[in-house]
């Protein structure tokens, strides 16, 4: 029997890869329902292409004008508009919804896959680093089953004993029993990695989103650039694995090839390598516990020249010691954290202050915010309302 996938945030950089590695394997996957947020063009293609029950667009004119193009397609897919045709499908038939609508706005839509026990792969980190001690605590009570789709932390995932998921409870937990000494998150360091810091108020938004390694959506690429998206790993991390913030080094590795390793306590290092193609943690993650062809390059030792490692510039990239304080101290502080990135990595894109200014702004909204003790959904919800507000008016102010 097929297995039903629902993919969240479609018509992006991972939805797009979760549809080639599906395509490939037809006997084994069917598409149940698609979401995206405005892209009718792509969105069309995709329903054409993988006919889906259910097609949702967040945006009411868009889900309008694409009911209109598939009706004149002859498609039968129904078209749903807004958040609640997003939480109907994230709750609805498929056994697996992948999760990757980028940013705060895919939260919601996490909780309701988790809290219908379904197998949730998750692409975008924000709804674990707002909430993720309470996602991971809901996954255990409802039965869901919690795959990372990040490349580093699917790699930490391969890299560790599996028991706890084998049995379909929550996500893969580090434990006492386990003999792990801590692990190893690696990241490319950026397109910025070796460009002097008193350079950076000078990149352009081109710039910044050229990541080196990886073909990714702006955002996360500006992240990458800010080292923020280390950042907001390491708390995503702590809340996949059940582990503190210290158990946790970030190894900068440029080649972008070993993608997270785990160390145990007899001194051996376990890592996960592969292309830097989304495609490998994607088709892992939808097999499990099987393997599948996924259709990127494999790699070839022989034209492999080096790997080198270095430790992350803390005070060139502060937005990972912005991070740390933030996965430490915990409560609602990572989600005022996330949301005044949002705001200030859309005010670079859009040309209103300059790279360095990000994580500025940054610091100053989690300095002003009161910070909640208790992640409740009520309280993160209004600490990400609040910080958006706030780190609008400093860009407003003098803040920018």
């Amino acid at each position: 029997m097929k297995t039903g996938v629902t993919v969240l945030g479609s018509t992006g950089s991972v939805g797009i890869n979760t549809l080639d590695v599906i395509s490939r394997h037809p006997d084994r996957f069917s598409v149940t329902a698609l979401s995206a947020n405005r892209n009718v063009a792509v969105m069309t293609e995709q329903c054409l292409q993988f006919h889906p029950e259910v097609a949702v667009m967040v945006d009411p004119d868009c889900a309008t004008e694409l009911q209109q193009k598939l009706s004149l397609q002859g498609s039968e897919t129904r078209v749903l508009a807004g958040d609640q045709g997003l939480l109907e499908i994230s709750a609805g038939d498929a056994q697996t919804i992948v999760c990757s609508i980028v940013g705060a706005a895919g939260l919601m839509s996490v909780i309701a896959a988790v809290d219908a026990g379904k197998r949730v792969l998750i692409a975008n980190k924000e709804p674990l680093v707002m909430m993720g001690e309470h996602i991971v605590s809901q996954a255990r009570r409802s039965g869901a089953c919690l795959l990372p789709l990040d490349s580093e932390h699917n790699a930490i995932f391969q890299c560790m004993p599996q028991q706890s998921v084998l049995e379909h409870k929550g996500s893969v937990q580090v434990s006492d029993d386990q003999g792990i000494r801590k692990i190893l998150l690696t990241g490319s360091g950026g397109p910025f990695r070796t460009l002097p810091a008193d350079q950076l108020a000078a990149v352009t938004p081109e710039q910044a989103c050229a990541h080196p390694n990886w073909k990714m959506g702006r955002k996360i690429s500006v992240d990458s650039a800010t080292m923020m998206n280390k950042g907001l790993e390491l708390i995503e991390a702590c809340a996949l694995f059940g582990v503190d913030a210290g158990f946790i080094e970030i190894v900068v590795h440029p080649q972008s090839i070993i993608h997270s390793m785990v160390e145990y306590i007899d001194g051996s290092i376990i890592a996960q390598l592969g292309s830097p193609d989304m495609r490998v943690p994607i088709s892992n993650a939808l097999a499990w516990p099987d393997r599948i062809e996924s259709g990127a390059s494999h790699l070839d030792f022989r034209n492999l020249a080096r790997f080198d490692f270095e430790p992350p510039d803390m005070q060139k990239f502060p937005a990972l010691g912005l991070a740390q304080i933030a996965a430490e101290q915990g409560g609602t502080l990572p989600a005022i954290m996330n949301a005044a990135n949002e705001i200030a990595v859309r005010a670079f894109l859009d040309g209103e202050i300059s790279f360095d200014r990000i994580t500025v702004l940054v610091e100053k909204t989690m300095q002003a915010m009161n910070v909640s003790e208790t992640a409740s959904l009520d309280r993160v919800l209004e600490a990400d309302r609040g910080s958006r507000v706030y780190c609008r008016e400093l860009l407003l102010g003098s803040g920018n």
